[in-house]
């Protein structure tokens, strides 16, 4: 008995001790990780990263997230010299095509983060190097023209049941758009290198193939080459006679949405299929009319043309890790929370766009189920070329390509001889 009475002493005074122990040590503090996102006036997409981020706090609670959104031109300033100095944030946004940033060894591996199977293979390849992934290709996007199918029919043009028109049929519409007083392509270059060569690009493509686009895009192929310079005559044809609009050179990217679907109004708009983010929230945040009537055509067929179905695909916003993270086990974890099959349907659902994620069509409902399928239908015989211009130009060639053919040649300021003898210049390696 008295051996029972102390055995029950010994373990209450063990107990008491635990206790007393587990009482005087402070509870772990949780491990605070900094994440730049860009969106910060894109509703729909702000929604989904906020979403994720809560929902990985709930699950990790020794995790906490510092979200930050920041626009895309800020994100990149600050981050360019945030790497260098030891204080970039533990994840940031960024897109395939600064691979400055892996080069120089600022960025993480994420092979051993997150599940790699969830993630599309095309879109896999396009963070991939030296056979390494090293981004999360969370934004994907066609390069689409979309077209306010009232205004069309008003001006007497139809669009066929492909879905695209021939060259003179869409010379057609910008002369008619120009006698009415109506802008034919609403883009703008004010704040972006891209939107105002994209017609350019895709109807390039559709006259060289995929094989020679390429071989002009890795410097391989003059710009006075006879096939490139019979599309580039073309176009300065559409320039000239007014397909841009006077304030081509200041019209911002978020502007030239509005421009398109609201004020004044244009009767196309050439935009990455990320459109949605912008102009699928309600008219009074910036959004189109509710009753818009939008159409999506496929850029023109070129005479002898190579490939009149071909179109650019491209992974766009991307998270990646800081290779000097201090948090890199928190920040795996929310990139691979992310990287689900799961979380492909919610932002195919919340955005309306493409992404690099793997998704299951079947199990994805909206009210905009109409604009899927017309995505679906104009993309039905694509064949894709994977990635933009930016995406494989480097250096002086890439500051060309914006300057030059962005820039200046679709805004009428220099002619098609100029322009190939400056890309020329600054890309052709014979």
């Amino acid at each position: 008995m008295k051996s029972a009475y102390i055995n029950q002493a010994c373990w209450l005074i063990t107990a008491l001790a635990v206790s007393l122990l587990v009482a005087s040590t402070p509870a772990r503090a949780a491990e605070e990780l900094t994440m730049w996102s860009h969106w910060p006036d894109e509703v729909s997409k702000r929604g989904f990263v906020e979403d994720r981020v809560s929902e990985f706090e709930a699950s990790n609670p020794q995790c906490k997230v510092n979200l930050q959104f920041i626009q895309k031109a800020e994100i990149y300033t600050a981050a360019k010299t945030s790497v260098r100095t030891g204080q970039a944030p533990d994840i940031f946004w960024l897109e395939p095509d600064q691979t400055e940033y892996i080069d120089g060894g600022y960025l993480e591996p994420l092979d051993s983060y997150i599940d790699l199977d969830n993630l599309k293979g095309w879109a896999k390849e396009s963070w991939s190097h030296g056979g390494k992934v090293y981004g999360l290709p969370l934004e994907a996007y066609t390069v689409e023209l979309y077209y306010n199918k009232d205004k069309l029919a008003e001006l007497g043009i139809q669009v066929p049941e492909g879905q695209q028109l021939s060259q003179e049929a869409f010379a057609s519409l910008v002369r008619k758009g120009v006698d009415a007083g109506i802008t034919p392509i609403g883009n703008g270059v004010g704040d972006r290198p891209y939107p105002g060569a994209y017609f350019l690009q895709e109807v390039l493509m559709h006259k060289l193939g995929l094989t020679a686009y390429r071989q002009l895009l890795e410097n391989k192929l003059s710009y006075k080459d006879p096939r490139v310079a019979e599309i580039m005559t073309w176009v300065k044809g559409l320039v000239d006679a007014g397909a841009y609009s006077k304030s081509f050179m200041t019209t911002k990217l978020g502007e030239s949405h509005y421009y398109f679907h609201t004020k004044p109004g244009s009767l196309t708009l050439a935009m990455g299929s990320w459109y949605t983010g912008r102009s699928f929230v309600p008219p009074e945040k910036g959004g189109q009319p509710k009753d818009f009537p939008l159409g999506i055509m496929n850029f023109p067929a070129v005479e002898g043309g190579v490939c009149n179905n071909c179109k650019t695909l491209a992974v766009g916003g991307s998270y990646v890790m800081y290779s000097q993270s201090k948090h890199k086990q928190c920040a795996g974890a929310l990139l691979k929370s992310i990287a689900t099959v799961d979380n492909g349907n919610n932002w195919m659902k919340a955005v309306l766009l493409q992404t690099g994620i793997e998704t299951d069509p079947s199990k994805i409902e909206s009210v905009h189920a109409a604009y899927f399928q017309d995505l679906k239908a104009v993309n039905a015989n694509a064949k894709y070329f994977i990635g933009t211009p930016l995406h494989y130009l480097q250096g002086k060639c890439k500051d060309a390509w914006d300057q030059v053919l962005n820039k200046a040649f679709a805004g009428g300021l220099i002619g098609v001889e100029e322009a190939a003898e400056k890309m020329d210049a600054a890309c052709y390696k014979g």
